[in-house]
């Protein structure tokens, strides 16, 4: 006898497992900052998207030995970036003092809030970053582009 198989069973299975591993692995509302090595976490204090911010800018500035020429782009572009993180530790902080009072339904919505809060996030970086890229000499855009893949920074000069 053959099972009847059901073209919608398989989609909704998915989007509920995948609800139930988003509840589970975003209920903790601590900051994860696993992609900046994880030992630029100041010792005792608390990590924030603010400080991860300005760690990431001061590598970024003295690995790509910005020129005079890109001040300008670059000022921009990490004006951008520290207004993200404001709000984005905001955002961390209203969902920390609420988290324990939260349903189910309610933790799936703020998750919700945050990443359309990412995604807003993105959308203001990249026109400043695609400028500022297109200024970048083809060695800065080499530097750029492994720091981007890999998350690693090295020592670069110029030659």
């Amino acid at each position: 006898m053959k099972q009847k198989t059901h073209p919608i069973a398989f989609p909704v299975t998915f989007v509920v497992i995948l609800a139930f591993l988003s509840i589970i692995s975003f209920a903790d509302t601590r900051l994860s900052f696993a992609a900046s090595g994880g030992n630029d976490k100041p010792a005792g204090d608390k990590f924030t998207a603010v400080k991860h911010t300005e760690l990431q800018i001061k590598k970024l500035q003295s690995t790509l030995n910005i020129t005079d020429a890109q001040k300008e782009l670059w000022n921009t572009l990490t004006q951008v970036m520290r207004e993200n993180a404001k709000e984005m530790d905001a955002l961390t902080v209203e969902r920390a003092e609420h988290t324990k009072t939260m349903n189910s339904v309610e933790l799936m919505k703020s998750h919700s809030q945050i990443i359309e809060a990412h995604l807003n996030q993105l959308k203001k970086f990249i026109p400043p970053f695609e400028a500022f890229y297109a200024s970048m000499s083809d060695q800065q855009k080499n530097i750029t582009d492994m720091i981007f893949r890999t998350g690693k920074y090295k020592k670069h000069h110029r030659k």
